[in-house]
């Protein structure tokens, strides 16, 4: 049985969802929230296994909501949204949301999805790669330094060995700022000279192996001014 937490001020949108779930799937328990504020009520109330949530709400809205979930928790989220603007899904995706349907949807689309991160997640939790010595995770993205594979979402990834240790440097160090001379320094053991835009080329094709969206990247992030980094996450 999951539990899934459907959120927007619209009452007919919820009730909608709700029979869209359960006319497909009879193993979901749907819990209910009318805003941001009762939705982080229910998460600390109670265990839920997926979050389905509009953006526009009274109280707290979507992205704001989201932020504060993803301060204690990586419940899989869903968000809703009748706007479309590269800013909000880039501001989502950077703080953590799994995936994004633009109003209006489809039911069997919404349906599919909901299936498709409930599947994930739940693979996720039983894998349990930690376990196994050599492995780097940071999310769906699985690093085998002994084997030398990469996986995300356990789809195998084909990087070059420089590739390779470029994502294997900066997730060892999760979090912290490379500037692209150090990640040149550390991967090609010899003085950059110049070499930066070398790193940038590299850097774009890893985004486009890694990342549902490399325009709009989760993990690899650019800071401005710094250099780039890998987000910490569970």
């Amino acid at each position: 049985m999951y539990r899934i937490l459907i959120c927007d001020d619209d009452k007919d949108i919820v009730r909608a969802l709700r029979i869209y779930l359960l006319a497909d799937n009879k193993t979901y328990q749907i819990v209910e929230a009318y805003n941001g504020k009762e939705a982080l009520e229910v998460l600390r109330d109670q265990p839920v296994d997926l979050v389905l949530m509009d953006v526009m709400m009274p109280e707290l809205d979507g992205i704001e909501t989201l932020y504060e979930i993803r301060k204690t928790s990586d419940v899989p989220v869903i968000l809703l949204t009748a706007r479309s603007e590269a800013e909000d899904k880039r501001m989502a995706f950077q703080i953590g949301v799994d995936d994004y349907i633009t109003k209006p949807f489809n039911k069997i689309e919404v349906a599919a999805r909901v299936e498709y991160q409930l599947r994930r997640n739940s693979r996720r939790d039983n894998a349990q790669p930690q376990q196994k010595p050599g492995l780097i995770c940071i999310g769906p993205i699985v690093i085998d330094d002994v084997e030398k594979r990469v996986t995300v979402d356990d789809a195998p990834i084909s990087l070059t060995p420089t590739e390779f240790s470029i994502l294997k440097l900066l997730t060892a160090n999760a979090g912290t700022v490379f500037s692209l001379k150090e990640i040149y320094k550390r991967v090609w053991n010899c003085d950059p000279l110049g070499a930066e835009n070398t790193v940038l080329v590299h850097i774009r094709h890893i985004r486009e192996k890694i990342e549902i969206y490399p325009a709009q990247p989760r993990y690899l992030i650019s800071v401005f001014g710094y250099g780039y980094k890998m987000e910490k996450m569970d």
